[in-house]
């Protein structure tokens, strides 16, 4: 089985949000939409299942346009396109077995009842679930339910798979799980797919190229790692974990006005360099929350450390600002500051020592060698 390349040009107009937005995927590729909670991802990819009517543009899977707003106006039925959508939840059948729920697409199409049952059950083995074919899905656990799921998609050999978060409803070790199942599933049916998610990593292990959606525009498209490793926006530089801070160039450095005085940042590697030489350009300091130091400001009230911080010279890489929260990580905490906004990683022991709070102000650090530097727009 090989999936179908796919061509969709997509407008649809809500009250509230515009959504334009053009993706293409070469038969057997996965495309990965990451974007904010309300950009317009799912309303793309029902468009394109047929779920969801558009104002305006073309869906072309394969060789067959399946819909269209050009005349003569076409609109095939999620039926007749070639297309399975798998959200976040499985929807099974709840009074079939596994082995019905997978087989129920290939006896739709005809398939012997005798030969779909023995597919089904071939393809239960692919996804981690051998002998678990009579089991009906409320004996079954979310994750083992959704690897059906993704069976019985898979089972009726679709063109295209559309995935609408697969693993949010996972927890972290059986979406792990399934997310190495679908990139093995995936690569040996060379499956053309397109994935919504809000994880990073499901992009980076399952994609090979990224879409940046933000408020019905694509801000940004691209390889998954050219993406992630210089990000266009502040999303796309939290999805990737990175800090990006939007300013201009001046004097050979990155300036940017901070909480009453300006920030300076400065680069070593080259390309950054010539960024930074392009005097008044609009540019971007990138760097990432592993990079930055976090002291004190040595006042405890922001009128005080701002008194401080005027009364000094600007250094390169120095700068005050505020703490606004502090989140919990696997590895420890990261603090977020305001006047820029900067996330710093921090180890526990240093929130203690330094008695760090939201609201107390701080000195930020950051090593010309751990910054890019960046023209923002095209």
């Amino acid at each position: 089985m090989t999936g179908a390349e796919l061509s969709a040009r997509i407008a649809i107009a809500r009250p509230s949000l515009r959504i334009e937005a053009a993706i293409d995927a070469q038969p057997g590729e996965v495309v990965a939409i990451m974007g904010p909670s309300g950009a317009g991802k799912s309303s793309l990819l029902g468009a394109i299942a047929g779920l969801v009517r558009f104002d305006a543009g073309t869906v072309r899977i394969g060789d067959r346009v399946v819909a269209t707003t050009e005349k003569p106006r076409r609109h095939l039925p999620p039926a007749q396109r070639g297309a399975v959508l798998l959200g976040q939840e499985p929807h099974l059948f709840p009074h079939l077995t596994a082995r019905e729920n997978v087989a129920f697409g290939p006896r739709a199409a005809g398939i012997p009842r005798q030969v779909a049952r023995a597919e089904a059950d071939e393809w239960l083995w692919r996804v981690g679930l051998p002998g678990s074919g009579g089991q009906k899905p409320r004996e079954l656990s979310g994750g083992q339910q959704q690897r059906v799921a993704v069976a019985r998609a898979l089972a009726t050999g679709p063109q295209l798979l559309l995935l609408d978060e697969p693993l949010t409803a996972l927890d972290p070790e059986t979406a792990a799980e399934i997310r190495a199942m679908l990139h093995d599933q995936l690569t040996v049916t060379r499956s053309t797919a397109v994935i919504v998610t809000h994880d990073a990593v499901d992009a980076a292990a399952l994609a090979s190229r990224l879409i940046i959606l933000e408020a019905g525009r694509v801000t940004q498209r691209g390889d998954v790692r050219d993406v992630l490793s210089a990000p266009a926006t502040r999303f796309a530089a939290t999805v990737a974990g990175l800090n990006r801070l939007e300013g201009v160039a001046d004097g050979g450095l990155w300036r940017a006005p901070g909480g009453g005085v300006d920030v300076l940042i400065a680069a070593e590697d080259e390309a950054s360099r010539r960024a930074a030489g392009d005097e008044g350009a609009p540019l971007a300091a990138v760097f990432r929350p592993s990079a930055v130091r976090l002291v004190p400001a040595g006042e405890s009230t922001w009128t005080g450390a701002l008194r401080l911080a005027e009364a000094e010279a600007a250094v390169p890489g120095e700068w005050l600002a505020r703490i606004v929260r502090i989140e919990q990580t696997p590895a420890g905490a990261r603090i977020h500051t305001a006047d820029p906004a900067v996330a710093v990683d921090v180890a526990p022991d240093e929130i203690v020592a330094g008695r760090l709070a939201p609201g107390m102000p701080v000195r930020l650090r950051v090593a010309p060698a751990d910054v890019r530097l960046q023209h923002v727009g095209p």
